[in-house]
């Protein structure tokens, strides 16, 4: 039985008043009942009560016992399939391959695919004092302030915690810089770059009605680009406005069946967008293994599975979102898939990115999907690819949708594919000796000026690869530089123990300051 995606639908609450706060639930139950709707021009009770499959994105902004019993109960349905995802931006993408597994194999007959946040809403009540806010049901936990995903304490029992690296904010950086320094830009060519990709992914929000910053004037590349007060640079080299921006409350959800149910209840064919095949890997969880910071395995990896087994090329994807959290991502797949960054000869994004669309928590690329349903249902197109990225550009989930079915029939099962031979580097722990930076980032203060860096290099001696605080201000300072390029140079590393009696290493270019 070939799956069909038949109705989808995006609920954006624009308001941060206290008194119009929407819990995420509500959000999602709203979306839900819209697509629904969509499936069905008439009576959508038959689709409803045929859906036996509900599968939530983890949403950030509460913490529910069980979310998708309680969408259930609301919706008034008894699925016999039940799931809350892992936190991971990769989630919306793997969640409908795995829903089309099923419809594919008769395991389900109808599924829902739905996730969402309210942190803006979340943020406002904070603000006024009025947590938990009014009417949202009961926390599985106690909570006391908002959540926000790059404010997560860094555990200091690995190699990363203990050099105070390892969120977001510090990650995708070092893997822009090793892009940088990979393809022979400058510092000034690389940040020309990202600003000018961002700012066409800002034109793309302001026209999509369903983008937080959707009826705002379009940033500039100029403006996304130039470090100032209101866009101070977070870590380098990305400004704030080339980081997500999360605080909105967005939901979305995606109703899928089979071919021959649809036909059953009276669903138009014009509603059937098919999901041809999905396919996910990832990199490994510690950044400080991985096998270089100017590509993805992972991402590659993932693109080519779900064309193969599409039956589809590069060629026949009319249109693609890529994952938008910081510039790197979209930057990696255009690379593999040999399209222009800043000019591709097709759409990248339909969404606007993170910054410019809203972060939606993990939820971000369900609205991909459902935008590139409708794009497709509206002729712009015969093909589409999303990629779905979570964690530090640790796990990834592409998946094609289309105006028609695969052509091997079946809709494929690709859970079993890996990436063959993993290469993971030697690690020091505690490293000594004279050492070349393979990447890094400087962490800056609210007040603009750099607070710590973060290096990874390889000692000379051996090629074991290290992750070291810079370890000295002079050292700080040239990392810091908007016109040398760091990677590459020889410095010399020491380890040195912590209060808790853990070793961190210390980087410095003049070996005198060792």
């Amino acid at each position: 039985m070939a799956p069909v995606i038949v109705g989808v639908a995006d609920i954006k609450n624009r308001s941060t008043k206290v008194e119009d706060a929407k819990e995420p639930a509500q959000l999602m139950l709203e979306a839900i009942n819209l697509a629904l709707q969509d499936a069905s021009s008439s009576d959508a009770r038959q689709l409803k009560s045929s859906i036996d499959s509900v599968d939530v994105v983890h949403t950030w902004t509460w913490p529910y016992a069980d979310l998708p019993g309680l969408l259930s109960d609301k919706l008034g349905v008894q699925p016999r399939h039940k799931f809350y995802t892992e936190i991971g931006g990769n989630q919306p993408a793997k969640l409908l391959d795995e829903a089309a597994i099923r419809i594919s194999s008769g395991e389900c007959k109808a599924a829902v695919i739905t996730g969402g946040e309210a942190l803006a809403s979340l943020n406002s009540c904070v603000k006024h004092k009025k947590l938990p806010p009014p009417g949202w049901t009961e926390p599985a936990q106690t909570v006391e302030s908002v959540f926000s995903p790059t404010s997560r304490r860094l555990t200091r029992d690995d190699i990363g915690g203990i050099h105070s690296t390892g969120a977001p904010i510090h990650v995708y950086p070092m893997y822009e810089n090793g892009y940088r320094a990979h393809k022979k830009q400058s510092i000034k060519e690389n940040h020309e770059e990202s600003a000018q990709l961002y700012g066409q992914f800002s034109q793309v929000a302001a026209q999509n009605q369903y983008a937080w910053n959707h009826g705002k004037p379009a940033g500039t590349a100029e403006a996304i680009g130039t470090v100032s007060e209101k866009n101070r640079m977070i870590c380098f080299p990305y400004p704030l406005l080339m980081n997500a921006f999360n605080t909105v409350n967005l939901a979305a959800a995606c109703i899928i069946t089979s071919t021959e149910h649809a036909k059953k209840l009276g669903i138009p064919e014009s509603k059937w967008i098919y999901p041809r095949s999905g396919a996910g890997e990832k990199d490994s969880d510690r950044f400080w293994e991985r096998a270089n910071y100017y590509s993805s395995p992972a991402i590659s990896w993932s693109i080519d599975q779900c064309l193969r087994t599409s039956g589809l090329t590069k060629e026949d994807i009319d249109v693609y979102d890529f994952y938008s959290c910081f510039p790197i991502v979209p930057k990696l797949a255009c690379e593999h898939l040999g399209l222009s960054i800043t000019s591709p000869s097709k759409p990248i994004t339909v969404l606007g990115g993170l910054t410019s669309f809203g972060g939606a928590g993990n939820n971000y690329s369900m609205h991909a999907i459902t935008e590139i349903t409708r794009k497709l249902r509206n002729g712009k197109g015969r093909n589409g690819l999303i990629l779905a990225n979570g964690g530090v550009l640790s796990y990834q989930h592409a998946v094609c949708l289309s105006t028609q079915p695969n052509s091997s029939g079946a809709y494929p099962d690709n859970r079993a594919l890996k990436i063959p031979n993993k290469l993971i580097p030697q690690i020091s722990a505690g490293a000594e000796g004279e050492a070349v930076i393979e990447t890094y980032t400087v962490q800056f203060s609210r007040k603009g000026t750099p607070s710590i860096a973060s290096v990874i290099g390889r000692l000379k001696a051996n090629g074991h690869r290290f992750v070291a605080n810079h370890g000295d201000p002079q050292t700080l300072t040239r990392l810091s530089s908007l016109t040398e390029e760091p990677i590459g140079k020889t410095g010399f590393v020491r380890p040195q123990k912590t209060e808790e009696g853990l070793t961190k290493n210390l980087f410095f270019f003049d070996s005198a300051r060792l």
